[in-house]
């Protein structure tokens, strides 16, 4: 745990301080070429082309991870396997920080450009990222596949289970189009039961950080109380979450005169990434303290 909290904080300080340093280390060409590869060689009606052939691509370099990860605990005391866990995560983080491309949304000053960079946001490839209300939803769910998804495969699995987020993430989504269809279909499956847990930790999160009522209730209307991999209630709960924080802070304005922020001041965006951060630090928050109980115990 202590080798996760470090790890995600350097991944948050490097995509400040060095970003295009983050960003060299978040390349992953070397997987769609691979992807090709297994696409090109694999006959029809191999295994590759079937709707289990995605852990044809994803298993060897899980593994490999894996075996380092294995292989290096324990060693100098630890450090070999802070470093490497730090590595991993960083690659694995991203591929750019979420804060960041809000915050260079919010200081957008025209609408092209205002566009475009909202455009930066969108979870997945070619996802139409639109002002008002949809904004939150959109932000968590890019919340979940920067952040809170390579965080929590980490936590559970260490770097092996940061790798096996990201591989299926980049295969589902990205990378798709270099898929069989069955594949990618499975691909997508894998992908959503890998977000599932991690958006069910993520409404808990946000219900604490923000109005609990509102987010509770967003969360069982769609769906989150079933047993099924569809993650939609997170977006649900996110729009919920800020139009409840919107609420209080008009009657706020209004209580002291003052005039309401308009729409185009991008309000519901902001709002959702001051959420997401404060998601983030109640997750790393309970992880110093089970750090720290460790420690004491």
């Amino acid at each position: 745990m202590f080798i996760t909290l470090v790890a995600v904080i350097a991944a948050l300080v490097l995509g400040h301080v060095a970003p295009a340093l983050g960003g060299s280390l978040r390349q992953f060409q070397w997987y769609t070429h691979w992807l090709e590869w297994l696409g090109t060689h694999s006959r029809e009606g191999a295994f590759w082309r079937g709707r289990h052939g995605i852990w044809l691509a994803v298993l060897p370099p899980v593994l490999l991870v894996a075996l380092l990860q294995f292989a290096l605990d324990g060693r100098v005391l630890g450090l070999a396997s802070l470093v490497f866990g730090v590595v991993v995560l960083v690659c694995a983080w991203g591929p750019r920080d979420l804060d960041i491309d809000v915050e260079a949304a919010l200081d957008a000053s025209d609408p092209d450009t205002r566009r475009a960079r909202l455009a930066q946001l969108a979870p997945e490839p070619g996802a139409a990222v639109v002002e008002g209300p949809v904004l939150p939803g959109v932000v968590v769910r890019s919340g979940l596949r920067r952040w809170f998804a390579p965080l929590l495969w980490f936590l559970l699995l260490g770097p092996a289970g940061a790798v096996l987020y990201r591989l299926v993430e980049r295969a589902a989504l990205a990378d798709a189009a270099v898929l069989p269809a069955d594949n990618a279909a499975g691909a997508r499956a894998v992908l959503r039961w890998l977000e599932w847990p991690v958006a069910q930790l993520m409404t808990l999160a946000l219900a604490l950080a923000g109005n609990f009522d509102l987010v509770f209730r967003a969360w069982r209307a769609a769906g989150g109380d079933r047993w099924q991999a569809d993650s939609g209630f997170l977006e649900a709960s996110g729009r919920a979450a800020v139009r409840g924080e919107l609420a209080e802070e008009a009657e706020d304005y209004l209580r002291e005169g003052q005039p309401l922020p308009v729409a185009g001041d991008l309000v519901e965006l902001r709002d959702a990434m001051s959420l997401v951060w404060r998601m983030l630090l109640l997750w790393l928050a309970l992880l110093a303290l089970l750090i720290i109980a460790g420690w004491v115990s």
